[in-house]
């Protein structure tokens, strides 16, 4: 198995949007390293989900929601987080001065 370390996804999403930051290609394993969330302009809040094989967007799928992130503040995560083929990270903003961007390894 071949592993690539890459940027997984950038998204600067429109405000108040659902927005595709990454999908675990098929036959491929993902394991994400780092989330940053950077805060460009007004103060506004984000959230940030993982939905298992690409499910409608549920409750359970966040592991942020509606936090608060101040103008020209960056917040990151650093969570090790386990992916499978067509899970998709979905990340959404108050306003469009967010930029999101994942860092990580796909397992091919």
């Amino acid at each position: 198995m071949a592993t690539t370390y890459k940027v997984l996804g950038q998204s600067n999403p429109a405000a108040t949007t659902d927005t595709t930051l990454y999908t675990v290609p098929a036959a491929t394993q993902t394991v994400v390293s780092t989330i940053t969330v950077a805060n460009l302009g007004t103060s506004g809040t984000f959230r940030i989900a993982i939905r298992p094989d690409g499910a409608a967007i549920a409750n359970q799928h966040y592991i942020a929601y509606e936090t608060s992130l101040n103008a020209n503040d960056t917040i990151t995560f650093t969570i090790g987080v386990t992916l499978d083929a067509t899970d998709v990270i979905t990340v959404r903003a108050s306003n469009t001065s967010f930029a999101f961007q994942a860092f990580g390894s796909e397992i091919a």
